[in-house]
């Protein structure tokens, strides 16, 4: 039987991290156990003395190591101690005091975890030259310095392996409703059979990394603004009181090309006639491109806003495409359908092909920032309704709808509204008497606006049922979309064009054509379609995006979740010892 969701993470945290007690034995249900024609087989030359075999032990159950940065691995200790169970209690980086080939490779690896956005310090990146030169000297490579050079690399690797392929931090801390479905990975078993005799450590690793094409763009581009953060000087344009338009003056024209030009906005051949404060058209069109790409209003205008994204330093650039690379580590490495994914401060929806090239995208509006945020979550898809009914949510019923009509009993009626029993009984739909009214704040009775097209719901809204009840749905507000910043709604999301999408989710229903999608939206009676294949929707919230066309998208972090994502990473492993 299929578990949930949820209940498949909890036995993956459970039996892959190792919460358990470390002196208990894991047994994987998919890990060829010690003494099968599968397993590895423990050299000889590894074989330590008794005394060497109880240190390793010892030192394996105590979850703590006083040669690491983070000293406590009691969290993986599971993980550990299956790893030398399937080893034999032997060495598994060493031949004959020497380090093995796969281990130098290894140790490379974690060295350079900055590059795949995590913190090599966590895999001891900085200690590792001096562990190594103590195993070149035979005096200093004694059986103990060997053992805690192993249970180091082992501890250090089962870290990286974990992190790179689920993230370093449980989504739940920031986003409660998010509960994707990973993939188990038990990084014991894993590292004893795929990479301690790998003849490349590095491909042995590939298969737990995310292989999403947005995730592979976004190392990319992190080492690419890595660069641009060593080669920055810092030379911050000046401030304006109000937007330069083109033809207008300004007082750093040099220095706004130059800086244009350094983050690719602006061709190389732009250049600024010796003396000129004019605000050329040229700056202009770059100024724009780089607005564009900063989720501002692409006016080309030089206002106080552009003028601060221009001014932030790249170090900050850096850290949102680490933060996005943690984020897409939380997401679920394969779909058994094309999704679509909507992200939230970018204020867009993507609908993905097999291959996870985006094959829709379009504008949407999201949740309040200060009041009504959209969660972050990953659910199915399984219905829409076309014509839906909107059942006004019990804290809207009472903040907005309740005092209109205190103040305008033909409140219903003139809105197409009517009040209804929990079980759907029409109570009234024209005026509200006092006795109608005292139930609605006593909140025995709803608020349910009626299909059409002033509905807010539009004629259209898609179901993934969820605790929060957030959806998809059309909307008569079209003019929200010409705006840069889209957090108009009370958390569901308003799509642009609804048509379209509908005939996207419906592709695999049969006799579902663009046309009979479109007559739905004329038939002005409510229908409710059943998906023939569930789709997976996943919100997310990401403010650096690496696109298609090789350049970076940056967006404003309207929920604040970038700061409480920065130092719930930095505290990551802190915090445990």
């Amino acid at each position: 039987m299929k578990l949930p969701m949820r209940k498949r993470l909890m036995l993956f945290l459970a039996i892959g991290l190792g919460f358990t007690a470390c002196s208990g034995e894991i047994v994987s249900s998919d890990a060829p156990q010690k003494g099968t024609a599968e397993a590895r087989t423990p050299s000889k030359q590894n074989s330590l003395s008794a005394a060497g075999e109880q240190e390793l032990r010892t030192l394996v159950e105590s979850g703590h190591l006083a040669d690491l940065q983070w000293p406590n691995f009691s969290e993986h200790c599971d993980a550990v101690k299956e790893f030398y169970d399937l080893a034999g209690d032997s060495l598994a980086w060493s031949q004959a005091g020497k380090p093995t080939a796969q281990a130098i490779e290894l140790i490379r690896i974690l060295e350079d975890a900055d590059q795949k956005g995590l913190d090599n310090k966590d895999y001891d990146g900085a200690r590792w030259p001096e562990r190594l030169k103590t195993l070149q000297s035979p005096s200093t490579a004694a059986e103990s310095s060997l053992i805690k050079f192993d249970v180091a690399l082992t501890v250090s690797a089962i870290r990286y392996g974990l992190d790179l392929h689920l993230g370093k931090v449980n989504p739940k801390l920031l986003h409660k409703d998010f509960d994707p479905d990973v993939h188990k990975h038990d990084p014991g078993a894993y590292l004893w059979e795929k990479v301690v005799g790998a003849q490349s450590v590095k491909e042995a690793l590939a298969p737990i990394e995310s292989s999403y094409p947005r995730y592979q763009r976004t190392l990319v581009m992190l080492d690419k603004y890595v660069n641009m953060e060593k080669e920055e000087v810092p030379d911050p344009l000046p401030q304006v009181k109000k937007p330069i338009t083109a033809g207008e003056q300004y007082e750093a024209t040099g220095k706004l090309v130059r800086r244009l030009q350094f983050l690719g906005d602006l061709p190389p051949s732009v250049s600024v006639p010796q003396n000129s404060l004019e605000y050329s058209d040229a700056m202009a069109e770059g100024v724009k491109h780089f607005q564009l790409r900063h989720g501002l209003d692409a006016s080309g205008k030089l206002g106080p806003q552009t003028i601060t994204e221009l001014n932030r330093p790249m170090s900050d650039r850096v850290e949102q495409l680490r933060l996005m690379l943690e984020r897409f580590r939380w997401m679920p490495h394969s779909f058994a359908q094309p999704p679509i994914i909507v992200n939230i401060p970018e204020f867009v929806l993507r609908a993905y092909d097999s291959s996870l090239h985006p094959t829709l995208i379009m504008p949407v509006v999201v949740g309040r920032a200060m009041r009504t945020q959209t969660p972050v979550l990953e659910e199915e898809m399984k219905y829409l309704i076309f014509w839906p009914y909107w059942n006004v949510p019990p804290s809207i019923l009472r903040a907005e709808i309740v005092p209109k009509i205190t103040k305008d009993p033909e409140y219903l009626q003139k809105n197409n509204f009517e009040v209804t029993t929990y079980s759907g009984e029409v109570v009234t739909d024209s005026v509200v008497s006092e006795e109608v009214l005292a139930q609605l704040r006593a909140g025995q009775l709803m608020v349910r606006q009626k299909p059409g097209q002033k509905n807010a719901l539009g004629l259209i809204k898609f179901v993934f049922p969820n605790a929060d009840n957030i959806y998809l749905h059309s909307t008569p507000s079209q003019a929200l979309f010409d705006e840069s910043r889209r957090d108009f709604s009370h958390g569901c999301i308003r799509v642009e064009d609804p048509r379209a999408l509908a005939t996207w989710v419906l592709r695999n229903n049969p006799g579902w054509t663009r046309e009979r999608v479109e007559a739905a939206f004329q038939a002005q009676k409510q229908e409710q379609v059943n998906l023939a294949h569930e789709i997976p929707v996943l919100i997310l919230y990401g403010t650096a995006i690496a696109n298609e066309d090789g350049q970076v998208y940056f967006f404003e972090d309207i929920y604040g979740f970038d700061k409480a994502l920065t130092k719930l990473l930095d505290q990551a492993y802190a915090s445990k010892n």
